[in-house]
Order: C-alpha cells, then sequence, then structure tokens
C-alpha cells in the first residue's frame, strides 16, 4: 500500500510517499516560501537505501501550484518513484486544531471539512492552509481517499482537571477554552517506539516524552494515553521555545499593552516571532546560541540555563502526576541532537531515578539510543521523531 501524507503550512508544504508493505519512504520533500518569487523546493528520492537530493529556486504562487509540481515529481520519467499517481492508495493530512470534534483519525468529507473551517478561531494560522491542502489533493487525486490525523487528538484523554483553566466556566462551554495541547502525533509515535524499546506493552510503561525543536512539548503519557501537555489552547504556552515565550503572568499582558501602546496584533507577534530563545539572546537556533555562549556570550548561556530549568520543572511535575516512571524520552531537532540540553535537563534528579550517562549522552545516531546510566531506576532514551510514519500508519488503519 502506497500513502502520501501531506502538512501543509502556511507557507510550506511538507509531503512523503511511503510504502507502507515495509515503512519505507518512497520521496519526499518540502516546498519554502510558497507565494514568493523565490520559493524553495527539496526533494528526495531514496532507492536502495541511499538519497538522492534535489534543490529548485522558483516561484510558486499558492500550494495548489505546489502540489502540482509535487504530483509531477512523484511520477516523472526520469526523477519519479511510480508510474501513475493512481497508484497512491490513501493521502494522510496533518491538521493541527481538531478541537473537541476529533479523537481519532477520520476519512474525509463535507462534514469533515466544515468541523475543520469551525476551528479555524483556535488555529488561525494552521488550520486555513491545512484544509487548503485537502481540498487541493481531492482536485489533484480525484477517487483516492483523504484521511485527516489532527494533532490534538492524542491529547484528547486528559481529564478535565487537567485541561481546564480556572476561568469562568462559562467561557469553556461557549467559546471551547481549554488545553488543547499540540505535537499529538509525535508524541503517540514516540511513545510506541519507547516501549518497543522497554520490551513492554504500550498499555504498561507509564512516560515522559519531551518534543524539543523551535516549538517545544512536554508530554504525561500514563498507560498510552495523554494524562497532560505543557501546550495550551495554543501552541504558545508551556516552556519557552524558539521564538515563543512558553507560560508567562498574564497580567503582563494587559501591562504591555498600556505602557508600549503596542496594539494586539503587534504584542501578538511579539509573543510568537520574538520572544523565547530569541528574545534572551538575539538567537533562536539552539546550535549558534552554543557557540555564542563558548565564546562568552553571557545571554546565550542565561538562554540555555532558562531553557534546561523549564524542561527539568515539567519533568518534575509530570513524575509527581504519573506517580511512577518508567522512562524518559527525548525527540525532535533539540532533544535528537543537543546532549548539553539533555543533560543540563536531567541533571541531579536521581532522586527521581534519572541519571544520565555521559558517554553515552554524548553520542551521536540516526537510530534509537539510550542514554541512561547503569543504576538508573528510569530509562532515559532518544528516539527519532517521525510524525509522517506516524499519520501513514493511522492513515492504513483507516483504509485496509
Amino acid at each position: 500500500m502506497k500513502i502520501l501524507v501531506i502538512n501543509a503550512g502556511s507557507s510550506s508544504l511538507k509531503y512523503r510517499l511511503f510504502d507502507m508493505d515495509d515503512a519505507s519512504v518512497m520521496t519526499g520533500g518540502v516546498l519554502e516560501r510558497i507565494g514568493e518569487a523565490s520559493a524553495v523546493w527539496t526533494h528526495t528520492i531514496f532507492i536502495q537505501g541511499n538519497k538522492k537530493k534535489l534543490v529548485r529556486k522558483q516561484e510558486i504562487k499558492n500550494h495548489k501550484i505546489g502540489l502540482y509540481l509535487v504530483a509531477g515529481q512523484i511520477v516523472d520519467p526520469e526523477t519519479g518513484v511510480i508510474d501513475d499517481i493512481a497508484q497512491i492508495d490513501a493521502i494522510g493530512h496533518r491538521v493541527v486544531q481538531g478541537g473537541e470534534a476529533f479523537g481519532s483519525a477520520i476519512l474525509i468529507d463535507h462534514a469533515v471539512k466544515q468541523a475543520i473551517r469551525d476551528n479555524n478561531p483556535l488555529a488561525p494560522l494552521h488550520n486555513p492552509p491545512n484544509l487548503i491542502g485537502i481540498e487541493v489533493a481531492e482536485e489533484l487525486f480525484p477517487g483516492i481517499p483523504n484521511i485527516a490525523i489532527f494533532d490534538t487528538e492524542f491529547h484528547q484523554t486528559m481529564p478535565p482537571k487537567a485541561f481546564l483553566y480556572a476561568l469562568p466556566h462559562e467561557y469553556y462551554t461557549q467559546f471551547k477554552i481549554r488545553r488543547y495541547g499540540f505535537h499529538g502525533t509525535s508524541h503517540k509515535y514516540i511513545s510506541r517506539q519507547a516501549a518497543k524499546l522497554l520490551g513492554k506493552n504500550i498499555d504498561d510503561v507509564n512516560l515522559i516524552t519531551i518534543h524539543l525543536g523551535n516549538g517545544c512539548s512536554i508530554c504525561a503519557v500514563e498507560k498510552g494515553k495523554c494524562k497532560d501537555t505543557s501546550m495550551g489552547m495554543t501552541p504558545l504556552a508551556g516552556i519557552m521555545m524558539g521564538t515563543r515565550t512558553g507560560d508567562i503572568d498574564p497580567a503582563i499582558i494587559g501591562y504591555l499593552l498600556k505602557h508600549t501602546h503596542m496594539s494586539i496584533k503587534e504584542l501578538d507577534t511579539v509573543l510568537n516571532k520574538k520572544s523565547g530563545l530569541k528574545g534572551i539572546c538575539g538567537l533562536n537556533d539552539m546550535r549558534d546560541i552554543h557557540e555564542a555562549a563558548e565564546k562568552g556570550n553571557r545571554k546565550a548561556a542565561l538562554a540555555v540555563d532558562m531553557f534546561c530549568y523549564q524542561v527539568k520543572k515539567y519533568i518534575g511535575a509530570y513524575a509527581a502526576v504519573l506517580g511512577n516512571l518508567d522512562a524518559v524520552i527525548f525527540t525532535a531537532g533539540i532533544g535528537e541532537n543537543d546532549d548539553i540540553v539533555r543533560a543540563k535537563a536531567c541533571e541531579n534528579l536521581s532522586f527521581l531515578g534519572i541519571k544520565i550517562d555521559p558517554e553515552k549522552n554524548r553520542l551521536k545516531q540516526s537510530r534509537p539510543f539510550a542514554i541512561h546510566a547503569r543504576d538508573s531506576r528510569v530509562q532515559v532514551w532518544v528516539i527519532p521523531a517521525n510524525e509522517e510514519l506516524q499519520i501513514a500508519k493511522e492513515v492504513m488503519q483507516i483504509v485496509r
């Protein structure tokens, strides 16, 4: 079975074509800066374990044109991996916000598309382009089933005591203000991979899953189900991120509006695009921040310390939520590659049974690897993220 996975962002389009007979990637890529004259298209072909990468710069006016280019590339006589787009059996779409309407992957029809539109106010930057990707795929691949997989779905198992805010209850009932959580597909994937690595059934493990990239989220997973997560009604909540504040005192909003005379839109830009690591030291790529810190940049060193401190606080909090803990899992760009962050985040947590082996932690691998010390009661693993494969697996459950 061949499954195409599409992730349409506001100005980007990511895609992967899987052969699910062996869960291998046939081809994939990303279109960036859609709508600009200098769009960048990176397309990769996977052939017998080897990769061939094509990079093009060209104008891509909209997502529709972009997806047509992708479809043409997939069946191109020289660089294509299939003979006809009709060989694609199903298409999986990442949709950021499903609200409370969706608790699992679902075959897309008119009602599902309308429900996605209804959730646009909760994810105005993400749901509209996600829906564009769906509608273009329906036009371009007629007759092929389209399935929606929601970032928020994994977190629908949180109890009310975890997802409700201490606001007047009618704000929840009327406006659906609550904690939704994000990166759910990533947390689900690494939870299931972790259970296999621990040699246990997913129903028998308690995990803290830590997704650290430009966006960051942490999840308490009890017996395979989300019990709590750091992101909130929007992806702005939780720990500080590349350009997002993470949790702050809500009174700061009114204070800044009063004293800076910014508009709500301008302040929203500050909170989402100019804060976090970037707000502290002017840089948002952790590799650049480490380099600056090594050269004596105190703000860069402070940014690293703040980031790791906040991760550590969530580990402690979620260990308390779960009661007992089998493993801590790191994933995504920072989580997979930054041994400094992992070490600092787990430092002095032996009272929770968490101890890092420094030599193991310094390893660089593309496959899962353990970094806990021999006498650590709680295992600590690094597991590469693969949200696209998780989406493809969920699509298979719908269409097979």
